[in-house]
């Protein structure tokens, strides 16, 4: 799903995309969120686990990967997008925003500089990618959601916007092409091999934290690795 955010002046050509999780965020967003829901609603525990656990499967029985799989909206299911919304925005300035490296900030301070356009692609839920967007600057920003949020999670993630692994690209590619970017002269951060997909657009990826994999393609690609860590 889109948000746009108040824009900054830009380049028209340069755009930076960014992940977040790992990236940006020395810290699981959605975790977090997931934990502070469940505190405040215990009685959510059985009902978590039992719809996490049913979707799991029932997507391995469909074919899907383990990776897709396991990363299901069971754990939110019957939550409202209002409670997600408020708890979102708490978590951001009470906890996650402190877990913004000075490296990630200075990062995005001179992609401002120099007129680059910031865009944040994420597959946490969208309450929680639009209250870190707003924490960290962005133009706009892509997470999992429907058009719609209105009322309560089924746990499903059927017509939602689900910016995840290759899910990324068509997103990237369409933010590009309608804000008239040259993806050649683009900037891509991510810090999983599942960022590799849309990093390779861009003319510029970054490998931030990377794990392993990423790690082992950044190097054979020659690309940049940066450590930003809290």
């Amino acid at each position: 799903m889109y948000v746009g955010l108040p824009a900054h002046n830009m380049s028209e050509q340069v755009a930076a995309y960014f992940d977040l999780d790992g990236t940006l965020l020395d810290a699981s967003s959605e975790k977090s969120l997931t934990s502070t829901l469940t505190k405040r609603r215990p009685w959510r525990i059985p009902l978590s686990i039992t719809a996490w656990s049913l979707r799991f499967v029932g997507s391995l029985l469909t074919g899907k990967s383990v990776y897709d799989s396991a990363r299901n909206r069971g754990h939110l299911t019957m939550a409202s997008w209002q409670m997600l919304d408020d708890i979102s925005l708490e978590l951001v300035q009470s906890k996650l925003a402190q877990r913004v490296s000075l490296e990630a900030r200075q990062r995005i301070s001179w992609h401002k500089e120099q007129g680059h356009r910031l865009v944040l692609v994420t597959a946490t839920v969208q309450p929680m990618a639009e209250a870190m967007a707003s924490e960290l600057g962005m133009d706009c920003v892509y997470g999992c959601g429907p058009a719609n949020r209105q009322g309560r999670l089924s746990g499903s993630e059927k017509g939602w916007s689900v910016p995840r692994r290759k899910g990324k690209v068509p997103i990237v590619e369409k933010d590009a092409e309608e804000n008239g970017h040259d993806l050649s002269q683009c900037w891509a951060y991510g810090n999983t091999l599942a960022d590799s997909w849309f990093m390779k657009l861009c003319g510029n990826p970054i490998a931030v934290n990377p794990e392993g994999p990423l790690r082992n393609l950044a190097q054979q690609q020659q690309w940049t690795i940066y450590s930003w860590k809290v």
